[in-house]
C-alpha cells in the first residue's frame, strides 16, 4: 500500500490542542499513491467518473485539522473511528505491531494476489501513520506514553486491562496529560461480568437484539453483509470523543473516557423493542423483508428483479394505490391511517406485488418515481459505480497505487460544506512512519537502530 511522500502536521510535543474555530491547514501532500484522475466510463477497468476532490499536493484540511490521534487498536471498531478522525484532517498515528501488523492487512481480497495487502487496508487505513511498536516491551511502552502526552485522543479496542497492564491505561496516561480523551470499544464495556468475555460485531449484533429480528421468521438469524456491529460501535466512538473534546475546551480542560461496549452501540438502535416489551409483553420477531408494524414497505418482485417500495405515510400510501391502478385501496377510509393497513398488510403487498411483477424495474420505478412515491433497485456495487447520484455527489473516487494500479474508494462523508473530508494517502505500509514519528520525538537515528535491533520498533 502507499505511504505518503512528506509528513502531515508534525506530531511535536505541544499542549493538548483545541478543536479550531475556523478551517487550519495541517498537512502534507499525498504521495503518487492519492491523486484522483476524473473520466467518463464507470467500469472498475476505465478512468473513474468520480472526480477526486483532493488532488495531490493540496494540504490537509479539514474540521479537526489540529487534532492529534493516538490509535491503538486492530480491525475495524478502532481503526474505523480513527479513521473517521483522520478523514476530517486529524492526525492519525497508528501503532502496529512490528511482525506482522494489523491483522486487517490480510483480511478478504489482497493486492497483488500473492503476498499482497488487503484492498479493504487502503480504505480503513487512509491518512494514518503507521508507526510499529512492540507493545510488549517497556521501551516500547515508553514511546506509547510519550505519543499519549501529546495526543487530544486516544482510540483502542483491547481487550479491558490489557493496557493496564502494559502500563498505558487511563489513569497512567492522564497522569501525563489530564486533558486526554480516551475511547475505549470493547464487546461488553470496561465494567460487568462480562468484560473480560471476547467479544466481535458478529457477537454484539447476537447480544444487543440486532440477529434476532433480522431475517425471514422460518430460517436462522443471518449476519447481516457487513460487520455492522463494529462499525456502528465505531459511530458512538466518534460521537463520544466530540463530545469529551467540547466539554474539555469547555470546562476547564479535562479529558475523560470514552466508553463503548459493541453490543450497546448495537441494543442502542433498537427502536422500540424496549418499550413494546415493557408495556405490552411484545417480543419482536423476524418479518423478512418488511418493516414490521409498518404498511406497506417491503421488497416487490418485477419481472427482471426485486424492489423496494415504501408507501409509509399515509399520503405515500394514497399515492401508490393511484399510481397502481387500485383507487379502491387509495381511498378505502379503513386504510386511510398505518393503524387500519397493518391488519390487512397481506391484501395491500398482494397488490402491489401483482402490479410489480408484470413490469421491468425500470418500468415500475418510473411510474413509481413520477408519482412521487419513495421506490429504489437494490443496488449492487457495479450499479453504484454507473449511477448518476453517485457520480454527481463523487461517492466514487479513483486513486492509484505506487505500482500504477487504479482503485477506487468511497469517498469521505458526511458532507461538510466548509471543511470536507478527504483522502490524503492511502493505507500505508507497514512502519511507512516510524522514523518520522520517533525522530519528532526526540529519538536520534543511533537510538531507532537500536530500537528496531532489539524488537522494539
Amino acid at each position: 500500500m502507499s505511504k505518503s511522500s512528506k509528513s502531515s502536521t508534525p506530531f511535536t510535543p505541544s499542549e493538548p490542542s483545541r478543536i479550531p474555530d475556523s478551517v487550519a491547514t495541517s498537512g502534507a501532500p499525498g504521495s503518487s499513491g492519492t491523486s484522483g484522475t476524473s473520466g467518463t466510463s464507470g467500469s472498475p477497468g476505465a478512468a473513474s467518473p468520480h472526480d477526486s476532490a483532493s488532488p495531490a499536493g493540496l494540504p490537509a484540511r479539514g474540521a479537526l485539522a489540529g487534532v492529534k490521534v493516538l490509535e491503538l487498536g486492530t480491525l475495524i471498531a478502532g481503526p474505523f473511528a480513527a479513521r473517521m478522525l483522520g478523514e476530517f484532517g486529524a492526525e492519525v498515528i497508528k501503532i502496529e505491531d512490528p511482525q506482522h501488523g494489523d491483522p486487517l492487512r490480510k483480511w478478504r481480497k489482497l493486492h497483488p494476489d500473492a503476498g499482497g495487502t488487503s484492498l479493504w487496508w487502503a480504505v480503513q487505513a487512509r491518512n494514518k501513520k503507521s508507526v510499529t511498536i512492540n507493545l510488549k516491551s517497556p521501551e516500547g511502552q515508553e514511546i506509547v506514553r510519550k505519543l499519549a502526552a501529546q495526543a487530544d485522543i486516544v482510540v483502542e479496542n483491547f481487550r479491558p486491562g490489557l493496557l493496564e497492564r502494559f502500563g498505558l491505561g487511563y489513569e497512567q496516561l492522564s497522569a501525563l496529560n489530564p486533558g486526554l480523551v480516551m475511547v475505549r470499544l470493547s464487546g461488553y464495556g470496561q465494567t460487568g461480568p462480562y468484560r473480560d468475555r471476547p467479544g466481535f460485531g458478529a457477537i454484539a449484533e447476537s447480544m444487543g437484539g440486532l440477529r434476532h429480528i433480522t431475517g425471514y421468521p422460518d430460517l436462522p438469524p443471518p449476519r447481516i453483509g457487513i460487520s455492522i456491529g463494529d462499525s456502528i460501535a465505531a459511530l458512538h466512538g466518534v460521537i463520544g470523543a466530540m463530545m469529551a473534546l467540547h466539554h474539555r475546551n469547555a470546562n476547564g480542560g479535562r479529558g475523560q473516557v470514552v466508553d463503548v461496549a459493541l453490543y450497546e452501540a448495537v441494543f442502542n438502535l433498537m427502536e422500540s423493542v424496549v418499550p413494546e416489551y415493557s408495556v405490552a409483553g411484545m417480543v419482536r420477531e423476524r418479518t423478512g423483508a418488511s418493516l414490521p408494524g409498518i404498511v406497506p414497505s417491503n421488497t416487490y418482485p418485477c419481472a427482471d428483479g426485486m424492489i423496494v417500495v415504501g408507501g409509509n405515510s399515509d399520503p405515500i400510501f394514497k399515492r401508490l394505490m393511484h399510481a397502481i391502478g387500485r383507487a379502491d385501496l387509495a381511498e378505502d377510509p379503513g386504510l386511510a391511517h398505518n393503524d387500519g393497513r397493518v391488519p390487512r398488510t397481506q391484501e395491500i403487498d398482494d397488490a402491489i406485488g401483482n402490479w410489480t411483477r408484470e413490469r421491468p424495474i425500470d418500468e415500475a420505478l418510473a411510474v413509481l418515481q413520477g408519482a412521487d412515491v419513495p421506490a429504489s433497485r437494490i443496488y449492487t456495487v457495479a450499479d453504484m459505480f454507473k449511477d448518476p447520484q453517485f457520480i454527481a455527489r463523487q461517492m466514487i473516487q479513483r486513486h492509484t497505487f505506487p505500482d500504477g494500479t487504479p482503485i477506487d474508494l468511497p469517498n469521505v462523508t458526511p458532507k461538510l460544506s466548509e471543511t470536507p473530508g478527504q483522502t490524503q494517502w492511502l493505507g500505508p505500509e507497514l512502519g511507512a512512519h516510524t522514523d518520522e514519528v520517533l525522530g519528532r520525538l526526540g529519538y536520534d537515528a543511533g537510538q531507532i537502530k537500536a530500537f528496531r535491533e532489539n524488537g522494539v520498533i
